[in-house]
């Protein structure tokens, strides 16, 4: 996709029309997670943002986890979050893997990985030029994946680097020096996309053929982002839309999908309820039944069997 211009970003920041988004400091916090899931089932339990734990085959996996109450070069310096993180980071069960998407604070916040390595010590997934980070909180790494590399990371895990649409940054002169990615999860279950972060494009198919061919077979599970789209003309290149992540699912060919990205920092111009209203409506010009792509609440634990 074309890279987004300077002149845009400061036509969006002079003229931003935000929705509304009121904190809500006493939001719900989940009960303490099972220590495990065996078997073929896979419990998700959303956490905030692009956070989940996604618990199957004996195994404990966080995606792009993040507690911190803002999300920024310091701790002082970044986005504040408006709602509290659905499950308490010191009730987490043993975490064996934590997959990170790319290097932008809200999907990668050294804070929060360097208690994970204090209190689990899990293997850390990246792509290409981010595994600096987690190492260098002494993070265990796994070699970094390029997109379409897998990894065998047991005997209960396979993994595959997907293909995205998005950038990366996390200062003034590192602009796309790393790489971007999702990943396909192949456990007993059966196939688990998570996409990280990206705009609507092509891959998707792309994706859903790679799924096809694997040794778990098509998607059964996709997580898909469904905020901080707004306004479209700026943030489409990047961040998909609710329509587009309907778009998304019917190209992956998932049996069922949920939202991500979205409920926790304010980035985009859409107000914290739009996201939600405008999948739904999605959904309906779609045709397609609202239970095949829920809306995730924090801290509720979704059961897939």
């Amino acid at each position: 996709m074309p890279e987004r211009t300077s002149g845009g970003l400061l036509k969006w920041l002079f003229h931003r029309d935000k929705g509304p988004w009121p904190e809500q400091p006493d939001a719900f916090v989940g009960a303490r997670p099972a220590t495990r899931v065996e078997g073929d089932s896979l419990v998700l339990t959303f956490v905030n943002h692009s956070t989940f734990l996604i618990q199957t085959a004996g195994l404990n996996i966080l995606t792009d986890p993040v507690w911190s109450k803002r999300v920024g070069p310091t701790s002082w310096l970044g986005i504040k979050r408006k709602r509290p993180p659905g499950l308490r980071l010191e009730e987490l069960p043993p975490i064996d893997v934590v997959l990170l998407s790319h290097n932008h604070y809200d999907h990668l916040d050294l804070p929060t990985i360097r208690k994970l390595v204090k209190a689990h010590n899990p293997l850390f997934i990246t792509p290409l030029g981010v595994s600096h980070l987690p190492r260098s909180v002494d993070g265990r790494i796994s070699p970094e994946l390029d997109w379409n590399d897998t990894l065998r990371v047991n005997d209960k895990l396979l993994l595959r680097c997907t293909q995205a649409q998005h950038f990366s940054n996390r200062g003034m002169g590192d602009r796309d020096e790393t790489l971007w990615c999702g990943y396909l999860l192949h456990t007993s279950f059966g196939t688990t996309y998570f996409c990280g972060d990206s705009g609507y494009g092509a891959h998707f198919k792309k994706i859903a053929e790679q799924a096809q061919k694997s040794v778990t077979g098509p998607i059964k599970l996709a997580l898909l982002p469904i905020g901080s789209y707004r306004p479209e003309w700026f943030m489409a290149p990047v961040h998909v839309s609710p329509a587009g992540a309907v778009q998304a699912f019917v190209d992956l060919k998932a049996t069922q999908a949920v939202g991500i990205h979205f409920g926790t920092f304010q980035q985009g111009d859409d107000g914290l309820a739009e996201p939600a209203d405008d999948l739904r409506k999605a959904l309906q010009a779609a045709k397609i039944p609202e239970n095949q792509f829920l809306v995730p609440k924090e801290g509720y634990p979704l059961v897939f069997k």
